[in-house]
């Protein structure tokens, strides 16, 4: 197969195919076969990228997810043309927007359109759940009973030349080291808007996909980062692997001020990675009493994801974080001074996995106690 490309102002207006399609014979489908059961030991994931060449054809896509499926291997389909029969069984498929309406016989836009479409493939061929990417609104990931829409960030597009392939790579690894669906839907949202950013063909590179990753999590809340506490310690198992220390701070958080960031501030420089233990609603009412908190876990844990210094919010239930803790076993273990050592919950599950208690200062007269009872009063918070 040769494919040119043709460009005008650094934008690609034309691409001209010469190849030849035709199904494998014989022996070079048990020689396929033969070599993917061979790889597949040694693999943790496996994607079937469909360029309609000829290779999956006549069954052999078939063959493949069942050996991935009997060897207990998730797999992932880029698929190509209307009929997704042929891909039954499989983990996920990876369709565009225009590729999923047409494989269910009509245009899909709005979320609900592409919810149906989803659902309907996934009832019909026994997928998993359906990762649908949507250009410039980004991409919408599908299961059975719940489906999450993720926005992309606006950026100037060069060239979309090796974005799908992009896309489903990314998410294929993040899946392989333990994010959860949507968790590697992001990933791969934020890599697939490097690429298109880029002109030709082009790689990824380690940095631009950090980079873009904490762009998205600037100003805005950013709810890929509310975690629950399973999918919280394989992201720091994750992170560990990596070799990144993960550090460790919790509380309240129900009036952010001055005091909060600032220790949220210091509890980032001491780590690479910090997850925010948060109080739920009942808990804070437990520990605070009537009236509190001011604002509900999920108002909370918005506004605590969207700050640069917080790579996860994991809201935990019980009155303090030690099962949390227990789960995670984070490197560094952050609390203010006015703890000791000895009384910080935790501490002695963190220095017996090796790790550090960390006491940092705290900004004087700030608090969320303080900040009611001026209000209350009449005053200001100032």
């Amino acid at each position: 197969s040769s494919k040119s490309r043709f460009s005008a102002l650094n934008q690609q207006v034309l691409r001209f195919d010469e190849e030849e399609i035709k199904p494998l014979g014989a022996a070079e489908r048990a020689g396929l076969i033969r070599h993917f059961r061979a790889a597949l030991a040694h693999a943790d994931i496996v994607i079937l990228s469909d360029y309609g060449k000829g290779i999956l054809l006549d069954g052999v896509a078939g063959d493949l997810i069942a050996i991935c499926r009997e060897a207990g291997k998730p797999v992932l389909v880029d698929p190509k043309g209307r009929d997704y029969a042929r891909y039954a069984g499989a983990t996920a498929i990876t369709p565009n927007r225009k590729e999923l309406g047409e494989a269910v016989g009509h245009a899909v836009f709005a979320d609900d359109e592409i919810v149906a479409a989803a659902r309907q493939l996934i009832s019909a061929h026994g997928f998993d759940f359906v990762v649908a990417t949507r250009s410039e609104k980004g991409m919408s990931v599908v299961g059975p009973d719940e489906a999450r829409h993720i926005a992309t960030q606006a950026r100037e597009v060069f060239d979309v030349s090796g974005a799908g392939d992009t896309v489903i790579a990314s998410f294929a690894l993040a899946l392989a080291v333990g994010a959860d669906t949507v968790m590697a839907a992001s990933i791969a949202n934020a890599a697939g808007g490097v690429v298109v950013g880029k002109r030709g063909t082009a790689r990824l590179t380690v940095e631009e996909l950090t980079g873009a990753l904490f762009r998205s999590h600037g100003p805005t809340a950013h709810k890929d980062a509310i975690l629950d506490a399973t999918s919280a310690a394989r992201m720091v198992a994750a992170w560990k692997e990596e070799g990144l220390s993960v550090g460790f701070t919790n509380g309240c958080f129900d009036i952010l001020h001055a005091g909060h960031v600032s220790l949220l501030h210091a509890a980032r420089s001491q780590c690479d990675r910090l997850v925010l233990g948060l109080n739920s609603d009942a808990s804070v009412r437990r520990l605070k009493g009537a009236g509190r908190p001011v604002n509900d876990q999920h108002d909370r844990a918005c506004v605590l994801a969207a700050l640069a210094s917080v790579d996860a919010v994991v809201v935990f239930e019980e009155d303090t974080p030690l099962a949390l803790i227990e789960a995670l076993l984070p490197d560094i273990l952050v609390k203010g001074a006015d703890y000791t050592v000895d009384t910080v919950v935790g501490a002695d599950v963190v220095q017996k996995a090796g790790g550090r208690v960390v006491l940092v200062d705290l900004v004087a007269g700030k608090s969320t106690t303080n900040t009611i009872g001026k209000l209350r009063a009449g005053g200001t918070t100032n």
